[in-house]
Parts: structure tokens; C-alpha cells; sequence
């Protein structure tokens, strides 16, 4: 949890597509406005392969990707913004958000934050990594993370979830490892910039489920796109 926080399969599943896809349409508008291309486009290549992975109706795609482009004549405003200061027990928060209405977004993050401390810009974002983040699965058994990290040129890497592979880099470097390591046997699942943190807390029992609880209340929150937290892995 020391990356990117993400809700607990069975509450994830519970969750509306629509959602889900609303998310990941702000994130291909957002990446749009610097072209309607994805080959030549990397961050909307990476937002357009995380809305297949995820389903998405070619329809919503194509539209997303106009709206954006400005080929569909709507005007879209969205603005990405970030919020930092501390859940429950000190453990410390950074959380992203877009927005069409940025004075309507920070009041309501304010409320979510009443159970722990919003902060100022910079509060706890020192004590944390801004890299790029790569989920990944290997394509055979033989597949090795640490060889593949080293020759795509990623940073550092660990194990992901359900035994796929993390592999973290510079933030200029994102797109570039991102085709390099299918050609060492791993599948880029998903991929973006976020913060990791650099001293992660631990913690348990009761204190542990106030935090997850916190975290569940700010992921419900329809401008919040992405939460990084300092909370070690259980």
C-alpha cells in the first residue's frame, strides 16, 4: 500500500461500471487534448489499452477520445488537482483528483478529510517518490522480473498483485519501459505516474480499519481519481 491505493477485490466488484468507465473517460479526455492518435500520443495509448482491459464499450472509447480532442465540438474543462495531508493515526495521503469545478472539489475533499488532517501543498509529498508505475504479468514461467526491470530500464521492481510484477521508473521513462518489456515476457497491464512512499506505516487491528475506512469514503468520491498512501502492505 506504500503505491497506489486500491479498494479490496470484494468491495471493487461491487462497484458500478459506470464508475469505473467514468474514471477512465476523464483519463482519455484529459490525455486526448494532445492528440486524437494514440500511436502517436503515449498517455492516451496508455489510458485507451487501460479502457480495453477494462471493457469499455468501443463507442464510449471513440467518444471519450473526441470530446477530448475537440473533434466533437464540446468544450471540456477538467483540471487535475492534488491533495495531501494524513488519514487516521498520522499515515500519510496524496490524492488525486480531476475536476470540472475545482471550488466544489476542494470543499468536499475537506469534508473526507475531517477524520484525519488535510494539509498544504507540500505537507507530506517530501516524503514520498514521484515515479512511474507499471503493472505488469509475465507471458511464461520463465519470465524474469529482475532481468526485465534491468534491461527495459526500469528502476526497481517488486512483486504485484496475484502474482504479476511492479516495475517502478523515472517519470520520462514511463512510455519508453512500457515497450520495452513485452520483448522480456511481461504484458503491460496498466500504467501510470503516481507517488510511492518513502517510509510507509504499519499498522493493524482497529487502527488498520479506520484507515481502509477512510480510504473507502475518499475512493467513493466521483472526482477522485487516484489515492497514494504511506501504509505498508499487510
Amino acid at each position: 500500500m506504500g503505491a497506489q491505493w486500491k479498494a479490496k477485490p470484494k468491495e471493487a466488484a461491487a462497484n458500478a461500471r459506470g464508475k469505473i468507465f467514468g474514471k477512465l473517460v476523464k483519463e482519455i479526455m484529459i490525455a486526448a487534448r494532445n492528440g486524437a492518435d494514440p500511436d502517436m500520443n503515449p498517455k492516451l495509448r496508455l489510458a485507451v489499452h487501460q479502457a480495453k482491459k477494462a471493457s469499455m464499450p468501443k463507442d464510449t472509447l471513440e467518444r471519450a477520445i473526441k470530446k477530448g480532442s475537440g473533434q466533437s465540438g464540446e468544450v471540456v474543462n477538467y483540471e487535475r488537482t492534488l491533495y495531501e495531508g494524513f488519514a487516521p493515526h498520522r499515515v500519510p495521503v496524496i490524492v488525486e483528483c480531476l475536476t470540472d469545478n475545482v471550488n466544489r472539489t476542494v470543499a468536499e475533499v475537506r469534508v473526507l478529510f475531517r477524520k484525519g488532517q488535510l494539509g498544504t501543498s507540500g505537507s507530506v509529498s517530501w516524503d514520498f517518490d514521484h515515479l512511474g508505475m507499471i503493472e505488469a504479468e509475465a507471458t511464461g514461467a520463465d519470465a524474469d522480473m529482475e532481468l526485465a526491470a534491468i534491461e527495459a530500464g526500469a528502476q526497481d521492481f517488486e512483486a504485484g498483485e496475484d502474482g504479476g510484477a511492479l516495475f517502478y521508473t523515472e517519470p520520462t521513462d514511463l512510455d519508453a519501459v512500457c515497450k520495452a518489456l513485452p520483448e522480456f515476457g511481461f504484458t503491460v497491464q496498466s500504467a501510470n505516474l503516481g507517488y510511492k512512499a518513502k517510509n510507509p506505516v504499519s499498522l493493524s487491528g482497529a487502527e488498520l480499519e479506520e484507515v481502509e475506512a477512510f480510504l473507502e469514503a475518499m475512493d467513493g468520491h466521483d472526482d477522485v481519481q487516484n489515492i497514494y498512501v504511506g501504509l505498508q502492505a499487510n
